[in-house]
């Protein structure tokens, strides 16, 4: 398949690096479905459609693929990778018991900025809402769950909730058959804000399994305990 985009990173106001084009550019389409599972990504190619060296593509093919959006595979080439359910499902819950054991910690000694950044977060997930801009949605709420997890001060773990959340997002969007409510998408963190606010551990730990576990449909089946 031959990759034309016309996608650009509106987050980023001045002209980011080539490998950081190629790769926003690139991880864009394939969140959005634009390119498929399997859909081949030869350097060679890239690299003409971008006006960058193969070196330049091959670092942001390496960045996807630590992402898990690509799968790079020796003399078979780069292909875009499966997102099945039942990763997704074997992801949402290493992602809950990642995220609710590390709230725990982060809120026994939280920093003096954790509730401000997640209202800024928050807010910025509205606004992208307001302006259906689903990518920059995911981005930010991405951010969100990060910035929690970054006070829990387990840095290795970091890598791999990053992934889950990814794989979650492109889920999640694949999925959407109908337009989503996405500024009700972005409300849904307000509970977890609330309850960190509060420093009421239990409360928050509660707020954050339950968003989790209702993100989907099959969330329900998935955490017994959880209900929409």
């Amino acid at each position: 398949m031959t990759y034309f985009s016309t996608a650009s990173n509106a987050r980023h106001a001045a002209k980011p690096a080539k490998s950081a084009a190629a790769f926003n550019a690139l991880k864009r389409d394939i969140m959005l479905g634009i390119l498929p599972s399997g859909t081949a990504l030869t350097e060679l190619e890239l690299a003409a459609h971008f006006s960058c060296s193969q070196g330049t593509v091959r670092e942001a093919l390496l960045q996807l693929q630590e992402e898990g959006l690509v799968r790079r595979q020796g003399h078979r080439g780069t292909q875009v990778s499966e997102c099945t359910e039942a990763e997704a499902v074997e992801m949402f819950r290493v992602r809950q018991q990642i995220e609710c054991n590390g709230i725990v910690r982060a809120l026994q000694a939280p920093s003096r900025t954790l509730v401000v950044d997640l209202k800024a977060l928050f807010a910025a997930m509205i606004d992208a809402g307001k302006t259906g801009d689903e990518l920059e949605l995911a981005s930010f709420d991405r951010d969100f769950h990060r910035r929690i997890f970054q006070d829990a001060q387990l840095p290795a773990l970091d890598p791999i909730l990053h992934r889950c959340l990814v794989h979650n997002h492109r889920f999640k969007i694949s999925r959407s058959t109908t337009p989503r409510d996405l500024v009700a998408t972005a409300q849904r963190h307000g509970a977890i804000v609330e309850a960190i606010e509060s420093g009421n551990v239990a409360a928050a730990s509660a707020a954050l399994s339950h968003h989790i576990a209702t993100i989907v449909d099959f969330g329900p089946d998935v955490f017994a305990d959880a209900t929409q």
